[in-house]
């Protein structure tokens, strides 16, 4: 299944590429975004295209295979741009993308259960090979260990920070609850204790009733906001002047942390906001492609 960048315009728009500009694209994915970035680049601009999931990169060297010498994929996390960037010896950089969605690949094809719509095994890992930069060791942490091996109260404020979930103390007791007459393994077997937990006439509102645990689960798995707070600062510092960084969050959480950090480094005098407002998908774009309808795009130039 090819997945559909979101705000392709609106990335070009504000990462403004040049002819012989580098760039770096610190979650490329398939390579969407990547490729119109190495349009506008040629002849001779470069691209270093980071993710944390090996299968993407192989997507990647398969889509952008026709760009040889010009792109630079590694198999590693953004936050780890300033030691990769050190090492493939990648710049001046002119600009850097950070689109923080997961792909239709992800729910379709990883069979790592990131969809409630499929039965699959409690994963929730973007890469299972990547080393934990802090321990240097093996992300062993899956959505499985986390619903049944955390305690109730460590459940439920998982699901309330991570996921917004308003019935996160009910979720939390029906784990507890289920987990000791039955290991909950895989995505149905979550699924139905969350319908079990969640009052009926929840489960038909205009999103899924799975939708905010799953994503709850999924940002602690990968640590996907403690991985943006602590990028942030580091792809500012590998930026030339007058260089530019454009994200996309698809939830509040992830907006409000980047929304902050703007803010702060404005304040500061170290970049200037080109978003005062955050750009969203237009209405056509969200008929055709219905995930970028949650996307919100910031950009910061800087000093």
């Amino acid at each position: 299944m090819m997945h559909v960048p979101v705000l392709t315009n609106e990335v070009l728009e504000y990462l403004s590429p040049n002819p012989n500009e580098n760039f770096i694209d610190g979650t490329v994915g398939q390579g969407g975004h990547a490729l119109t970035i190495l349009q506008k680049t040629s002849p001779d601009g470069k691209l270093l295209g980071i993710d944390k999931d090996a299968t993407q990169i192989e997507n990647a060297k398969s889509e952008m295979k026709y760009f040889g010498h010009r792109v630079v994929l590694v198999h590693d996390s953004y936050v780890n741009v300033k030691n990769i960037v050190e090492r493939v010896q990648f710049g001046p950089v002119s600009g850097m993308l950070l689109d923080l969605g997961y792909s239709s690949w992800h729910l379709e094809d990883s069979k790592k259960g990131f969809s409630f719509n499929k039965d699959e095994a409690l994963d929730m890992r973007y890469d299972s090979e990547i080393l934990n930069p802090k321990s240097q060791i093996l992300n062993e942490l899956t959505a499985k260990k986390i619903v049944n091996e955390y305690s109730e109260s460590d459940l439920k404020r998982i699901l309330e920070e991570f996921g917004e979930e308003s019935f996160a103390k009910r979720i939390a007791k029906e784990i507890i609850t289920q987990r000791k007459i039955k290991k909950i393994e895989t995505t149905l077997q979550l699924v139905a204790v969350l319908e079990r937990a969640i009052p009926r006439k929840f489960h038909h509102g205009k999103i899924h009733c799975a939708t905010r645990t799953f994503q709850a689960l999924r940002i602690a798995v990968n640590d996907e906001l403690g991985s943006l707070a602590k990028a942030l600062p580091l792809v500012l510092s590998i930026l030339e002047p007058g260089g530019r960084l454009v994200i996309i969050a698809f939830h509040s959480l992830e907006d409000r942390i980047i929304k902050n950090f703007f803010k702060e480094r404005a304040e500061e005098g170290i970049v200037k906001i080109l978003t005062k407002k955050p750009i969203m998908a237009s209405d056509a774009e969200v008929l055709v492609n219905p995930r970028a309808r949650s996307a919100k795009l910031r950009a910061v130039i800087k000093l």
